[in-house]
């Protein structure tokens, strides 16, 4: 009896504050507007505050708390999770007040915003590439900026990313092997790409692994005319994998492929 007592007075109580709220939107009182945004920001109703402060910002327009209001704006949205309008926010108030109080967050926020909405390495990276755009302008023009570590190990975090995307696409080009056509180049070239433009990657030892195992597999199925000259650069890719990674993780299979080719070669 309690418990159904306690429901009646939670839903009578939503009643009653969403009907203040009604009210509050309909009002044309900016200034209760304000102060009732503020407090739904803080106490983390984000919607709510995001839907007020939209409503009193053209009424502060040209006053001092108009980048006060964008602000908050830009912070409810985070709130939400409303990454993608919360980038947009925070873009017009670094166009709009390129000196303002809040304009080094913002920078900041905008890159944090692409970060957060940039998706498994598989999808389309977009905002990962928006991202390291957005992190690297922060980090060139606010150098002296506290934020520049963060800044910096997001930015990595985010070309690794990219990194991943490219060792997967050559690894899907390396499972297809010979079908229809000569995949293996593919994945050598595919991987080799990845290396020039991403050469302190955390996935260094994978992509140069797999241009080992392309190569080697190339020369396996390889026409006799071509074959000698596969199995000669198989070995010399071998040599450049293990003088970088001499403890690999697939040092076993690299020293088997070194040693297979050698045996074609003497032969």
């Amino acid at each position: 009896m309690k418990r159904f007592h306690l429901v009646i007075l939670v839903t009578f109580l939503t009643l009653v504050s969403c009907g203040d709220y009604q009210k509050l939107l309909k009002s044309d009182d900016a200034e209760l507007k304000y102060t009732k945004a503020v407090a739904y920001f803080e106490k983390g109703d984000f919607m709510r505050a995001s839907t007020l402060f939209d409503a009193v910002s053209s009424y502060f327009k040209g006053t001092e708390r108009s980048e006060i209001v964008l602000n908050y704006i830009a912070k409810s949205y985070m709130g939400q999770k409303d990454y993608f309008s919360a980038s947009e926010y925070y873009k017009t108030y670094v166009k709009t007040y390129p000196k303002g109080k809040f304009v080094i967050e913002s920078k900041f926020m905008i890159g944090y915003c692409y970060y957060l909405d940039s998706p498994d390495a598989r999808l389309d990276q977009t905002a990962t590439i928006n991202s390291i755009a957005a992190f690297q302008e922060f980090v060139e023009i606010y150098p002296e900026s506290e934020r520049v570590p963060e800044a910096n190990k997001l930015l990595d975090e985010m070309t690794d990313k990219l990194a991943y995307k490219a060792y997967l696409n050559s690894k899907l080009y390396y499972n297809l092997g010979n079908y229809m056509g000569n995949n293996y180049e593919s994945s050598v070239i595919a991987a080799q790409n990845a290396l020039r433009n991403f050469p302190a990657t955390i996935y260094r030892e994978e992509l140069s692994m797999l241009i080992l195992e392309a190569k080697y597999q190339q020369a396996i199925q390889s026409i006799e005319e071509k074959r000698l000259e596969r199995y000669r650069n198989t070995i010399d890719e071998y040599y450049n994998f293990i003088n970088e990674f001499p403890n690999a993780k697939k040092k076993k299979l690299a020293d088997k492929i070194f040693n297979d080719s050698k045996k074609i070669v003497k032969e």
